[in-house]
Protein backbone atom coordinates (compact mmCIF):
# COMPACT_ATOMS: atom_id res chain seq x y z
CA UNK A 1 0.00 0.00 0.00
CA UNK A 2 1.19 3.22 -0.95
CA UNK A 3 1.97 5.83 2.20
CA UNK A 4 0.53 9.31 1.36
CA UNK A 5 2.56 12.51 1.22
CA UNK A 6 1.02 13.33 4.66
CA UNK A 7 2.02 10.33 6.38
CA UNK A 8 5.81 10.58 5.36
CA UNK A 9 5.85 14.22 6.31
CA UNK A 10 4.63 12.92 10.02
CA UNK A 11 7.23 9.96 10.25
CA UNK A 12 10.20 12.09 9.13
CA UNK A 13 8.80 14.90 11.45
CA UNK A 14 9.53 17.45 8.78
CA UNK A 15 9.00 21.18 10.30
CA UNK A 16 6.54 23.40 9.22
CA UNK A 17 7.59 26.90 10.43
CA UNK A 18 7.79 28.74 7.14
CA UNK A 19 5.69 27.18 4.64
CA UNK A 20 2.25 28.94 4.58
CA UNK A 21 1.60 30.37 1.29
CA UNK A 22 1.79 33.85 0.56
CA UNK A 23 -0.63 36.27 -0.06
CA UNK A 24 -1.56 39.33 1.83
CA UNK A 25 -5.49 39.19 0.84
CA UNK A 26 -7.58 36.31 0.14
CA UNK A 27 -10.66 36.28 -2.28
CA UNK A 28 -12.92 33.66 -1.45
CA UNK A 29 -15.47 32.59 -3.71
CA UNK A 30 -18.40 29.82 -3.03
CA UNK A 31 -18.87 27.13 -5.70
CA UNK A 32 -20.36 23.77 -4.67
CA UNK A 33 -18.55 22.06 -7.09
CA UNK A 34 -17.34 19.85 -7.59
CA UNK A 35 -13.76 21.31 -8.02
CA UNK A 36 -11.25 20.06 -10.60
CA UNK A 37 -7.48 20.12 -9.34
CA UNK A 38 -7.08 23.77 -10.94
CA UNK A 39 -10.21 24.64 -8.86
CA UNK A 40 -11.02 28.45 -10.81
CA UNK A 41 -10.33 27.00 -14.29
CA UNK A 42 -11.59 23.47 -13.99
CA UNK A 43 -14.56 23.37 -11.40
CA UNK A 44 -17.82 22.32 -13.07
CA UNK A 45 -20.32 25.21 -13.33
CA UNK A 46 -17.64 27.62 -13.51
CA UNK A 47 -16.36 29.10 -16.84
CA UNK A 48 -12.87 28.30 -17.35
CA UNK A 49 -12.17 31.72 -19.05
CA UNK A 50 -13.91 34.08 -15.98
CA UNK A 51 -12.15 31.90 -13.25
CA UNK A 52 -8.78 32.81 -15.19
CA UNK A 53 -9.43 36.37 -15.33
CA UNK A 54 -10.69 36.88 -11.57
CA UNK A 55 -7.59 34.79 -10.73
CA UNK A 56 -5.07 36.84 -12.73
CA UNK A 57 -6.90 40.40 -11.96
CA UNK A 58 -7.11 39.22 -8.10
CA UNK A 59 -3.50 37.77 -7.36
CA UNK A 60 -2.23 41.40 -9.02
CA UNK A 61 -3.47 43.28 -6.29
CA UNK A 62 -1.51 40.87 -3.67
CA UNK A 63 -4.92 38.53 -3.29
CA UNK A 64 -5.28 34.91 -3.36
CA UNK A 65 -8.10 33.22 -5.08
CA UNK A 66 -9.38 30.10 -3.57
CA UNK A 67 -12.96 28.64 -4.02
CA UNK A 68 -14.78 27.58 -1.05
CA UNK A 69 -18.13 25.60 0.18
CA UNK A 70 -20.09 24.84 3.30
CA UNK A 71 -19.48 21.37 4.56
CA UNK A 72 -23.07 19.14 4.00
CA UNK A 73 -23.36 21.61 0.95
CA UNK A 74 -25.99 21.18 -2.02
CA UNK A 75 -25.18 21.13 -5.64
CA UNK A 76 -27.03 24.38 -6.23
CA UNK A 77 -25.56 26.51 -8.64
CA UNK A 78 -27.84 28.68 -9.28
CA UNK A 79 -28.43 30.27 -5.51
CA UNK A 80 -26.46 33.81 -4.65
CA UNK A 81 -23.04 32.81 -3.64
CA UNK A 82 -20.86 33.95 -0.76
CA UNK A 83 -18.32 35.85 -1.56
CA UNK A 84 -15.31 37.00 1.00
CA UNK A 85 -12.42 39.46 0.79
CA UNK A 86 -9.62 39.50 3.47
CA UNK A 87 -6.74 41.05 4.30
CA UNK A 88 -3.74 40.19 6.55
CA UNK A 89 -1.54 42.64 6.96
CA UNK A 90 -1.16 43.51 11.30
CA UNK A 91 -2.45 46.62 12.35
CA UNK A 92 -4.33 46.66 9.46
CA UNK A 93 -6.33 43.38 9.05
CA UNK A 94 -9.99 43.43 7.58
CA UNK A 95 -12.64 41.11 6.30
CA UNK A 96 -15.56 41.80 4.11
CA UNK A 97 -18.59 39.82 2.75
CA UNK A 98 -21.05 39.95 0.17
CA UNK A 99 -22.91 38.19 -2.24
CA UNK A 100 -23.17 37.85 -5.73
CA UNK A 101 -25.43 35.47 -8.37
CA UNK A 102 -22.61 34.61 -10.74
CA UNK A 103 -18.52 34.54 -10.67
CA UNK A 104 -18.67 36.82 -13.82
CA UNK A 105 -19.45 39.69 -11.50
CA UNK A 106 -16.52 39.19 -10.52
CA UNK A 107 -14.84 40.20 -13.54
CA UNK A 108 -16.20 44.26 -12.72
CA UNK A 109 -14.65 44.19 -9.29
CA UNK A 110 -11.32 46.91 -9.25
CA UNK A 111 -9.37 44.46 -7.22
CA UNK A 112 -6.71 46.75 -7.31
CA UNK A 113 -9.10 49.74 -5.46
CA UNK A 114 -10.29 47.01 -3.50
CA UNK A 115 -6.67 45.60 -2.07
CA UNK A 116 -4.72 46.91 1.24
CA UNK A 117 -4.61 48.22 4.54
CA UNK A 118 -7.56 50.88 3.72
CA UNK A 119 -10.93 48.13 4.65
CA UNK A 120 -12.77 48.97 1.37
CA UNK A 121 -16.87 49.67 1.75
CA UNK A 122 -18.26 46.82 -0.56
CA UNK A 123 -20.82 44.00 1.30
CA UNK A 124 -20.67 43.78 5.03
CA UNK A 125 -17.60 43.80 7.73
CA UNK A 126 -17.16 39.88 9.23
CA UNK A 127 -17.44 40.40 13.23
CA UNK A 128 -15.99 37.06 13.69
CA UNK A 129 -13.16 35.23 11.88
CA UNK A 130 -13.20 32.12 9.70
CA UNK A 131 -11.27 28.74 9.11
CA UNK A 132 -10.65 27.46 5.90
CA UNK A 133 -9.79 23.73 5.76
CA UNK A 134 -8.21 22.19 2.48
CA UNK A 135 -10.49 19.81 1.51
CA UNK A 136 -10.00 19.56 -2.48
CA UNK A 137 -8.88 15.50 -3.25
CA UNK A 138 -8.32 16.40 -6.44
CA UNK A 139 -5.83 18.62 -5.21
CA UNK A 140 -4.07 15.88 -3.52
CA UNK A 141 -5.88 12.87 -1.87
CA UNK A 142 -4.33 13.83 1.70
CA UNK A 143 -6.81 17.10 1.39
CA UNK A 144 -9.68 14.90 1.58
CA UNK A 145 -9.03 11.90 3.68
CA UNK A 146 -7.28 14.40 6.26
CA UNK A 147 -9.18 17.37 5.48
CA UNK A 148 -12.73 16.53 5.26
CA UNK A 149 -13.21 15.01 9.01
CA UNK A 150 -11.89 17.96 10.22
CA UNK A 151 -13.94 20.19 8.14
CA UNK A 152 -17.23 18.04 9.02
CA UNK A 153 -16.25 18.61 12.88
CA UNK A 154 -15.71 22.02 12.92
CA UNK A 155 -18.91 22.73 11.13
CA UNK A 156 -20.70 21.78 14.52
CA UNK A 157 -17.92 22.70 16.58
CA UNK A 158 -17.68 26.44 15.08
CA UNK A 159 -20.99 26.57 13.23
CA UNK A 160 -20.89 29.26 10.56
CA UNK A 161 -17.18 30.47 11.03
CA UNK A 162 -15.97 27.08 8.93
CA UNK A 163 -15.51 26.72 4.73
CA UNK A 164 -13.93 24.14 2.87
CA UNK A 165 -11.48 25.52 0.74
CA UNK A 166 -10.13 24.04 -2.32
CA UNK A 167 -5.96 25.08 -2.09
CA UNK A 168 -3.95 26.16 0.87
CA UNK A 169 -1.19 24.57 -0.11
CA UNK A 170 1.12 22.07 1.67
CA UNK A 171 -0.80 19.15 0.95
CA UNK A 172 1.46 16.84 3.13
CA UNK A 173 0.79 18.88 6.05
CA UNK A 174 -2.73 18.11 6.18
CA UNK A 175 -5.36 18.48 7.75
CA UNK A 176 -4.26 21.97 7.11
CA UNK A 177 -6.08 25.37 7.66
CA UNK A 178 -6.00 29.63 7.64
CA UNK A 179 -7.45 31.20 10.11
CA UNK A 180 -8.54 34.90 8.57
CA UNK A 181 -8.04 37.65 8.64
CA UNK A 182 -4.74 37.56 10.74
CA UNK A 183 -4.05 34.68 8.18
CA UNK A 184 -1.80 32.51 10.31
CA UNK A 185 -1.72 29.00 8.24
CA UNK A 186 -1.57 25.80 10.54
CA UNK A 187 -1.04 22.15 9.57
CA UNK A 188 -1.47 18.62 11.64
CA UNK A 189 -4.21 19.65 12.86
CA UNK A 190 -7.25 17.95 14.96
CA UNK A 191 -10.46 19.40 16.06
CA UNK A 192 -9.50 20.35 19.36
CA UNK A 193 -6.31 21.86 18.18
CA UNK A 194 -8.21 23.74 15.42
CA UNK A 195 -10.85 25.10 17.44
CA UNK A 196 -7.77 26.62 19.67
CA UNK A 197 -6.40 28.36 16.68
CA UNK A 198 -10.03 30.07 16.30
CA UNK A 199 -10.64 30.84 19.82
CA UNK A 200 -7.19 32.65 19.71
CA UNK A 201 -7.88 34.87 16.93
CA UNK A 202 -11.24 35.72 18.09
CA UNK A 203 -9.20 37.27 21.13
CA UNK A 204 -6.77 38.98 19.30
CA UNK A 205 -3.93 36.11 18.57
CA UNK A 206 -2.74 33.10 17.52
CA UNK A 207 -1.66 29.34 18.50
CA UNK A 208 2.23 29.02 18.36
CA UNK A 209 1.97 25.05 17.98
CA UNK A 210 1.21 23.85 14.68
CA UNK A 211 1.35 27.41 13.22
CA UNK A 212 2.94 27.34 9.63
CA UNK A 213 3.82 30.84 9.58
CA UNK A 214 1.76 34.38 8.71
CA UNK A 215 0.66 34.36 4.98
CA UNK A 216 1.15 37.42 5.06
CA UNK A 217 4.81 37.49 4.40
CA UNK A 218 7.61 35.06 1.94
CA UNK A 219 8.96 31.84 3.98
CA UNK A 220 12.17 33.25 5.55
CA UNK A 221 10.11 36.18 7.30
CA UNK A 222 7.39 33.28 8.09
CA UNK A 223 10.10 31.52 9.60
CA UNK A 224 11.58 34.10 11.48
CA UNK A 225 8.59 35.50 13.04
CA UNK A 226 7.74 32.21 14.53
CA UNK A 227 10.90 32.00 16.08
CA UNK A 228 10.33 34.91 17.99
CA UNK A 229 7.17 34.06 19.00
CA UNK A 230 8.78 30.75 20.48
CA UNK A 231 11.45 32.80 22.12
CA UNK A 232 9.88 35.17 23.59
CA UNK A 233 5.96 32.93 24.28
CA UNK A 234 4.28 36.29 22.40
CA UNK A 235 1.06 35.08 20.87
CA UNK A 236 -0.76 38.81 20.25
CA UNK A 237 -1.16 38.62 16.49
CA UNK A 238 -0.54 41.94 15.35
CA UNK A 239 2.08 43.04 17.63
CA UNK A 240 5.10 41.84 15.48
CA UNK A 241 5.84 43.52 12.28
CA UNK A 242 8.72 41.95 9.95
CA UNK A 243 11.51 43.61 7.36
CA UNK A 244 11.52 41.83 4.13
CA UNK A 245 14.08 39.02 4.16
CA UNK A 246 17.32 39.87 2.70
CA UNK A 247 19.41 37.28 1.05
CA UNK A 248 23.07 36.25 1.44
CA UNK A 249 25.19 37.24 -1.44
CA UNK A 250 27.94 34.46 -0.57
CA UNK A 251 25.27 31.99 0.07
CA UNK A 252 22.27 30.60 -1.35
CA UNK A 253 18.61 30.04 0.99
CA UNK A 254 20.28 32.14 3.51
CA UNK A 255 18.23 35.03 4.71
CA UNK A 256 18.62 37.77 7.35
CA UNK A 257 15.05 38.55 9.01
CA UNK A 258 14.67 42.18 10.91
CA UNK A 259 11.28 41.60 13.63
CA UNK A 260 10.26 44.53 15.56
CA UNK A 261 7.91 44.52 18.52
CA UNK A 262 5.33 47.24 18.83
CA UNK A 263 7.06 47.90 22.29
CA UNK A 264 10.12 48.86 20.80
CA UNK A 265 11.78 45.46 20.97
CA UNK A 266 14.03 43.65 17.73
CA UNK A 267 15.60 41.17 16.64
CA UNK A 268 17.78 39.70 13.90
CA UNK A 269 16.70 36.17 13.00
CA UNK A 270 19.04 34.28 10.49
CA UNK A 271 17.19 31.33 8.82
CA UNK A 272 18.46 28.89 6.18
CA UNK A 273 17.01 26.85 3.86
CA UNK A 274 17.67 23.41 4.10
CA UNK A 275 16.53 20.14 2.11
CA UNK A 276 15.34 17.67 3.78
CA UNK A 277 16.64 14.29 4.02
CA UNK A 278 15.29 11.59 2.90
CA UNK A 279 13.71 12.50 -0.46
CA UNK A 280 9.70 12.46 0.07
CA UNK A 281 6.91 13.11 -2.50
CA UNK A 282 5.90 16.61 -1.61
CA UNK A 283 2.13 15.95 -3.19
CA UNK A 284 0.61 12.20 -3.71
CA UNK A 285 1.16 11.39 -6.83
CA UNK A 286 4.54 13.35 -7.46
CA UNK A 287 8.14 12.07 -7.95
CA UNK A 288 10.19 12.08 -4.69
CA UNK A 289 12.11 15.04 -4.34
CA UNK A 290 14.10 17.08 -1.11
CA UNK A 291 11.42 20.28 -0.24
CA UNK A 292 13.12 23.00 1.18
CA UNK A 293 12.55 23.66 5.45
CA UNK A 294 13.22 27.15 6.71
CA UNK A 295 15.53 26.92 9.69
CA UNK A 296 15.65 30.15 11.66
CA UNK A 297 18.61 31.24 14.42
CA UNK A 298 18.27 34.22 16.67
CA UNK A 299 21.23 36.28 16.00
CA UNK A 300 20.45 38.97 18.09
CA UNK A 301 18.29 39.22 21.68
CA UNK A 302 15.35 41.56 21.64
CA UNK A 303 17.16 45.24 22.05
Amino acid sequence: METTCSVLSREYAEPMAGTAPTARGWLLIEHPGPWGAKALTGSRGLDPDTGRAVERAAAAAGFRATLIRSTGRTADLAALRTVILAWTEPGATWMRRFTVSSAEELCDLDFAALAGPVEPAIGEPCADPVVLVCTNGKRDRCCATEGRPLAEALAHRLPGHVWEATHLGGHRFAPTAVVLPDGYVYGRLDPDTAVVAYDAARAGGMRIADCRGRATWPRPAQAAELAVREDTGETAADVLRVAAPVEHEDAEHVWTVRVDHVDGRTWTVEVTGRAEEPPRPESCGKGFGNPLSMVPRLVTPAL
